[in-house]
């Protein structure tokens, strides 16, 4: 009942951190029906490309061995250099498509999970020796879908099976009276035949099981707010962590503040490394600082200031005053006044100006 409990309280999406975890204990997604699916589709592939020469790379050695029966001795010597020739020839044969076969089964691994290199599905745990895990194992959610999977492919692989052969069934009973080679090409065109149906079927099997497994493991990797709670406190630190948040507020502070420039009255700049924008409307106390920077950050400002017309007044050693003394959204203090009073009283007469002589 506790784990239900548990279980129940994990409600939350799981972490990166959650997901590594989970793939370094080698707790990864998992379908035996996709390993089965690139197995038994490698296997028709390899029967229908070398099915030839498989039987011709076997066949012509022991049509040599048969034809020159009576100069083989048969002496310790003569009997390991005829089994050596024997194996030579089966491998030289099967080598590829085994090796395809292997490619296959590695395939079906990496298109479920990166390859993972743990240890830990093999310490021992009392949970794989607990009664109560048998139980769930043998009774349980993923017992039943077994069952249930089990059960369609049995009655989809008679159907399969029906649908083909069938419509064959008088070519079926008059095999008997084909010669060797006709009965051959007929029996190896509705092998593949059935192989293709099935690969089909399992097809779908592997991946509505697919999408099962996903979502068990994932379910599985759900946190409690306990749980975020105490990693997110542990993250707090972690040095990578820490310089990512670092990272993140800088990003929105410097995309806050940009967005902000278009609202300044002026931008105050040394023309080469400090840029302070400042606003200013009747009723205010003192001018605010509604951006600031140093270096690429003040040539942005700059740039946005003219895209937007606002005015730019280059005034070197109140630029770096400025700079080091107002932070973002603060009142310029006391000792600026005067000299940004007079900037901005400079820069108000020239839009007076230019607007009386657009009236006239």
């Amino acid at each position: 009942m506790a784990d239900e409990g548990d279980s129940d309280d994990k409600t939350l999406d799981p972490s990166q951190k959650r997901l590594d975890e989970a793939l370094e204990r080698g707790d990864v997604v998992k379908s035996q029906e996709i390993n089965t699916w690139f197995v038994i589709a490698g296997a028709t592939l390899v029967m229908s490309t070398f099915a030839g020469s498989i039987g011709t790379g076997i066949m012509v050695p022991m049509r040599n061995l048969l034809a020159n029966a009576w100069m083989i001795r048969t002496d310790g010597p003569g009997l390991l250099h005829l089994a050596a020739s024997l194996e030579y020839a089966v491998a030289a044969a099967v080598g590829l498509p085994f090796l395809m076969l292997a490619m296959a089964a590695i395939a079906a691994n990496l298109v479920q999970h990166r390859l993972v290199w743990s240890g830990e599905p093999l310490k021992p745990s009392f949970s794989k020796i607990s009664p109560m895990s048998g139980f769930k194992r043998i009774f349980g959610k993923q017992a039943a879908v077994n069952f249930a999977k089990g059960l369609f492919k049995l009655v989809a692989l008679g159907a399969v099976m029906t649908a083909i052969l069938w419509p064959e069934r008088m070519r079926l009973e008059a095999m008997e009276r084909f010669d060797p080679s006709m009965l051959l090409t007929i029996t190896a065109s509705l092998t593949m035949h059935l192989m293709g149906a099935v690969v089909a079927m399992l097809a779908v099997v592997a991946i509505l099981d697919y999408l099962f497994q996903y979502r068990t493991w994932y379910e599985r990797q759900k946190m409690s707010p306990q749980e975020m709670k105490e990693e997110f406190k542990q993250s707090e630190g972690d040095p990578h962590i820490k310089g990512r948040i670092r990272q993140i507020r800088m990003a929105r502070m410097k995309k806050r503040m940009m967005a902000a420039v278009p609202k300044a009255s002026v931008i105050i700049t040394n023309p080469t490394h400090y840029s302070v924008a400042l606003q200013y409307e009747r009723g205010m106390s003192a001018p605010v600082c509604v951006a600031k920077g140093a270096d690429n950050i003040a040539f942005k400002i700059r740039e946005i200031a003219r895209e937007h017309s606002i005015p730019i007044v280059e005034n070197v050693p109140l630029a770096r005053s400025l700079y080091a003394a107002v932070e973002i959204d603060e009142e310029i203090p006391v000792e600026h006044y005067q000299a940004v009073a007079e900037i901005i009283g400079y820069v108000m007469g020239l839009k007076r100006n230019l607007s009386g002589r657009r009236v006239s």
